[in-house]
């Protein structure tokens, strides 16, 4: 088989790395809408550093038929993009003093088995996993909640019915858990497997290049066919 000069490139879209990326995305965007208030810049720092994870999977893979090497700088910026999201969904958890769910937890555990591929996915188990504890008895919205705190609730949030107090039994993986708990978690989760699939990516682009070279070398190759 004659090698081409720019051998087949592209198909990002089949890549399953650039459709995590792209749930993490769409997850990102009505997470910031809802829970992070607009006017600050974390929240233009999340929508656009998922886009960039988006954007750079696409672009790297376009590049690659030209040049190994801006693929591999591409698809390392995405990756980097989605580990600076990550930090941010910690923060956000953190800081508000929410939990982070281990990875046995059971509402985590359902969320993997549904092997989410699109927003609604995502959408739908956020509000089973709010009914299953209205259906314990842990409910109470999230506006209530706020109002008899003296707290204004969030322009846009989801109401939700959280107790903070109650639990059942004595368990911390069956306490109530607010809708923007739940969603960072998800994305958390999301996230953890779209760079897991990056960093297979990464090391797959690196050993592609190192035994077949770049263009310059694919170039020096025809070349030296055809004048023979």
């Amino acid at each position: 088989m004659i090698e081409a000069l720019i051998p087949k490139h592209g198909g990002y879209r089949s890549l399953k790395s650039f459709q995590m990326a792209q749930l993490v995305y769409d997850v990102t965007v009505l997470f910031c809408e809802r829970f992070v208030n607009r006017r600050s810049r974390t929240h233009d720092q999340m929508v656009q550093a998922a886009r960039s994870g988006v954007q750079n999977i696409a672009e790297g893979s376009q590049a690659s038929g030209t040049s190994r090497k801006m693929e591999l700088k591409l698809t390392s910026v995405a990756r980097a993009s989605l580990e600076e999201l990550r930090l941010d969904y910690e923060d956000f958890l953190r800081q508000r003093g929410l939990p982070q769910l281990e990875p046995e937890h059971p509402a985590l555990k359902r969320f993997k088995a549904r092997r989410c591929a699109k927003l609604d996915d995502v959408r739908q188990w956020v509000a089973e996993e709010i009914k299953r504890m209205d259906e314990h008895g842990l409910s109470r919205t999230a506006t209530d909640n706020a109002q008899g705190q003296g707290v204004q609730a969030t322009p846009g949030s989801v109401p939700v019915r959280v107790r903070p107090c109650q639990s059942i039994g004595s368990s911390p993986s069956t306490k109530p858990l607010s809708p923007e708990t739940l969603a960072a978690n998800a994305a958390l989760s999301l996230l953890n497997l779209a760079c897991h699939l990056l960093d297979r990516q990464l090391a797959a682009q690196a050993e592609n290049f190192l035994q077949e070279g770049g263009f310059t070398e694919r170039l020096y190759r025809l070349r030296s066919k055809r004048r023979s």
